[in-house]
């Protein structure tokens, strides 16, 4: 043994370093005659952390010889450390400051990384089917079943991706969802040139992958981000969505005129290469599976999230027969109904209404994601902040989401009166910021009710929010058909009127589900 270290609790040099109780023996018998034979060397000992070591065994048979004669006066340790090594653990300065780095905002990081791939991989294809449509002559109904085809997988994929992250973990689903739809953008083009069948098959291909992504998204988080943190981990991954489409809509115009459309769907796709590697690398299902986790972080992810067994089985009739479960059903449905329908029509509605050319039109559609995209994470700090200052979560998760449903019905509302066409643009992107609040009420909601089985929550829920989506696009064609856009306006008002009662009725904040 070359040396002995003994080291305080509150030593802040080593504070990886494993740490037992102070009991007795011939070692701690050993430092605290050192402490007693030389007090003039103790006071020069750095106040925060103190290192002795007996070089020499000579030394130590000299100071075993000694003990019997001096008395035994008590020194108050709060925790020593004893290591036969001259390491003692290693010092967390040495750590470089990327290892320091929390690893559940490591996580959260990746996932906003995936989010933000799935949105440019699904937007790319609205602009690259106006010269994919001129090349192979596609009729307007053509177009509109290829675009639609990518729901088919997507709308599939819900509940079965929930089930499948709850039962073998978020991780290999996740990466499963990604490497699936990179593979099947890459293949678009080749598929186009085949046959319209097989495009079909591919889009659809697409949608299963990216519908696996959002209730596997939420198994991790529920079991890696702490309550306190939920909202704006949420607020930041879902924000990913956003920008994603915004650089998805840059992007692809520039490419599409420099490389032509495949360039579009190669480019795209092959980021997912990049994304997997780290994910593969950096990422587990739960704290408890990551080796390199701090233990500091681990003890605080694991006292703030609820322990979480793998599951077995989902008890569908116990899931369905809570009522915060369907508050949150419908709910998704109200709140997916308009933000579809703005997000889906906007560009027509700044043609027709305010007499936008196609290209002003495309510019300000990117407005609304953009204003999402800070609003979002606005009200996730704002959540975050009111939990932990003690504020029921049960409260926070309503008032964020009756924002979010009240605040786009008023801003809808003034949408008849405005005849400037600033104005109107204004106040759609108010009515999507608004909006975004959403992601720290019902969407993190999810995680707070049944954190075991989040994702299937998700999964159910989202996949009332994908036939919101699907039956409110084609809802609003009808009423534009036979009445005007104050009636479209009329019908998203009142399902928000409806979705504000229903989740302050029946929703919470508290557990229901173990």
């Amino acid at each position: 043994m070359s040396g002995l270290v003994v080291a305080f609790r509150s030593c802040s040099c080593s504070p990886s370093a494993p740490r037992s109780p102070l009991v007795s023996s011939p070692r701690i018998s050993q430092a605290r005659l050192l402490l007693e034979l030389w007090p003039s060397r103790r006071a020069n000992f750095n106040r925060n952390c103190l290192v002795w070591r007996i070089s020499s065994r000579r030394a130590r048979a000299d100071v075993d010889s000694e003990v019997a004669e001096l008395p035994q006066k008590s020194v108050r340790f709060e925790e020593v450390y004893l290591t036969d090594d001259d390491g003692g653990g290693e010092d967390a300065a040495a750590i470089p400051w990327w290892e320091q780095f929390p690893k559940r905002w490591v996580i959260v990081l990746l996932c906003f990384s995936a989010f933000l791939l799935c949105n440019m991989d699904r937007v790319n294809m609205s602009i690259a089917i106006l010269p994919m449509s001129s090349e192979f002559h596609w009729s307007p109904t053509t177009v509109g079943l290829i675009q639609s085809s990518f729901f088919w997988g997507y709308l599939l994929t819900q509940v079965a991706g929930g089930i499948w992250a709850d039962t073998v973990g978020g991780k290999f689903v996740l990466g499963f969802g990604v490497v699936w739809w990179s593979i099947a953008t890459v293949l678009t083009p080749i598929a186009a040139k085949v046959g319209l069948p097989f495009l079909l098959v591919v889009r659809a291909f697409m949608g299963v992958g990216e519908g696996v992504a959002m209730p596997a998204m939420n198994n991790i988080l529920s079991k890696w981000v702490p309550v306190s943190e939920r909202s704006r981990s949420l607020a930041l991954v879902y924000s990913g969505m956003y920008l994603g489409s915004v650089t998805g809509l840059a992007f692809s115009p520039m490419l599409i005129h420099k490389f032509g459309w495949p360039s579009v769907f190669y480019s795209f796709g092959s980021l997912g290469t990049v994304w997997i590697m780290t994910w593969i690398n950096k990422a587990q299902s739960s704290p408890l599976e990551d080796p390199q986790l701090l233990p500091s972080e681990k003890k605080l992810i694991l006292h703030s999230c609820s322990s979480k067994e793998p599951v077995k089985s989902i008890p569908w009739r116990l899931i369905l027969s809570k009522p915060p479960v369907w508050a949150l059903i419908i709910s998704h449905f109200c709140h997916n109904w308009g933000t579809f329908i703005l997000l889906t029509w906007m560009p027509t509605y700044y043609h027709q209404v305010l007499k936008f050319n196609l290209t002003e039109s495309g510019l300000f559609s990117v407005f609304p994601w953009l204003t999402m995209a800070f609003s979002a994470n606005l009200g996730g700090w704002i959540a975050d902040t009111l939990v932990s200052k003690g504020v029921p979560v049960t409260t926070v998760r309503k008032l964020m989401q009756t924002v979010g449903f009240l605040g786009p019905a008023f801003f809808l509302t003034q949408l008849s009166h405005i005849n400037s066409p600033t104005m109107a643009v204004l106040c759609m992107a108010c009515s999507q910021g608004t909006d975004a609040f959403s992601q720290s009420g019902l969407y993190s909601n999810h995680q707070d009710i049944a954190p075991r089985y989040s994702g299937v929550l998700l999964g159910l829920s989202n996949t009332a929010g994908v036939l919101a989506g699907v039956f409110g696009t084609a809802a609003t064609g009808y009423i534009l058909q036979h009445g005007s856009w104050d009636n479209v306006f009329e019908v998203s008002v009142g399902l928000y009127l409806v979705g504000t009662v229903v989740f302050n009725l029946f929703s919470t904040g508290e557990k229901i589900l173990d």
